[in-house]
């Protein structure tokens, strides 16, 4: 009687594993490393190491939009409205009002290319650019404005809003709070501070380093009331 007990209750616990949620590999994209992903509607985009590519029923198939792309290494996304843009290694920003169908590059005062970062806040686009910093656009891209006082003048890797308040990862983590007029670094306690990745989740900004790990600080401590 023991070992048929013994064996229902392993059996139960098999069963009770298999109905966790659990991870499903979608159906592509194959087209090398996917970089980001965006999301608006049904509408899924996947920016990858081969161009851009939309999936509208949830990964279940897989279409590759890159008509006017003229780099296919792409490392960011970002919607605004019906406005998809697209941070390429080289070539800049790319913008699609369709759907991805064409793209077309916002370049104008663009100084460094290789965009690793993109982030909206609101009408200002964000561009976190390999070597020259921050770049802003309010017009989706039409013109671009570098925004970098107070950084140190390396790859920006990262970026990400909370309220008012722009996070930016970089050799450390900077914090502006007047759409990147002004930088400060808030690294205090960070060790490792070659920044990959950010977020921020409730109360906190978490922080992706490069073989340190992932870091965690409250906001409070960083940003200003106004921007909470």
């Amino acid at each position: 009687m023991k070992r048929l007990y013994f064996f229902f209750t392993i059996v139960l616990l098999l069963g009770a594993q298999s109905l966790q949620a659990q991870w499903i590999q979608t159906n592509g994209p194959n087209e090398g490393d996917v970089r980001c992903l965006a999301a608006s509607g049904s509408n899924l985009f996947a920016g990858t190491f081969g161009g851009v590519f939309l999936s509208i029923n949830n990964g279940v198939s897989w279409t590759a939009i890159n008509t006017g792309l003229t780099n296919t290494h792409v490392f960011s996304l970002a919607l605004n409205g019906s406005h998809l843009f697209a941070g390429a290694e080289e070539g800049g920003v790319f913008l699609s009002t369709n759907i991805g169908t064409g793209w077309t590059a916002v370049n104008t005062g663009l100084t460094d290319t290789p965009i690793r970062a993109l982030a909206m806040n609101g009408s200002h686009l964000f561009a976190g650019a390999e070597e020259g910093g921050v770049f802003l656009s309010t017009n989706n891209g039409t013109s671009w404005t570098a925004v970098n006082t107070g950084l140190p003048g390396a790859p920006v890797l990262s970026l990400a809003v909370n309220g008012s308040n722009l996070f930016a990862g970089t050799y450390g983590v900077f914090l502006s709070t007047n759409n990147g007029t002004k930088w400060t670094d808030v690294n205090t306690g960070l060790t490792n501070t070659f920044v990959l990745s950010l977020a921020v989740n409730g109360s906190h900004l978490f922080v992706g380093t490069n073989g340190g790990g992932v870091w965690r600080r409250p906001l409070s401590e960083m940003v200003t009331e106004e921007g909470r």
